[in-house]
């Protein structure tokens, strides 16, 4: 491929980075001009209520909803890649059925070990 056409690729790429960026940088330029600000005291507590919080505003979540929603996000990449598949198995072949059986066994395996950990009870 001649240089002149790689250029030529990428220079789309590039004006379309520029243009995002100066997007953006315009968007907190306005928001940093127009916006009302205020420092007043109330607006700094946790909540915005008119009331005083009572007690410690911040508050821990267990490690376990991290570790669900990280398996949810899975077997959410999971359903991308399999309806396409399942829509053209036809004329996908044999070779790609045996790499989604693969893939969805790999996925069942993380499962099963999820499982087996207790990830999934949700009162432990």
């Amino acid at each position: 491929m001649p240089f002149d056409a790689l250029l030529e690729n990428y220079l789309a790429v590039f004006l379309a980075t520029i243009v995002g960026a100066g997007l953006i940088a315009t968007a907190l330029i306005a928001a940093r001009l127009l916006a009302p600000f205020s420092n007043q005291g109330n607006k700094r507590t946790s909540y915005e209520c008119g009331m005083m919080p009572i007690g410690q505003t911040r508050t821990q979540f267990s490690f376990r909803y991290y570790i669900f929603a990280i398996l949810f996000l899975i077997f959410d990449v999971e359903a991308v890649f399999l309806f396409p598949w399942a829509a053209n198995l036809v004329n996908a072949g044999h070779a790609a059925f045996w790499e989604m059986v693969l893939f969805i066994g790999i996925l069942a395996a993380g499962l099963a070990y999820a499982w087996k950990k207790g990830v999934l009870q949700w009162n432990k």
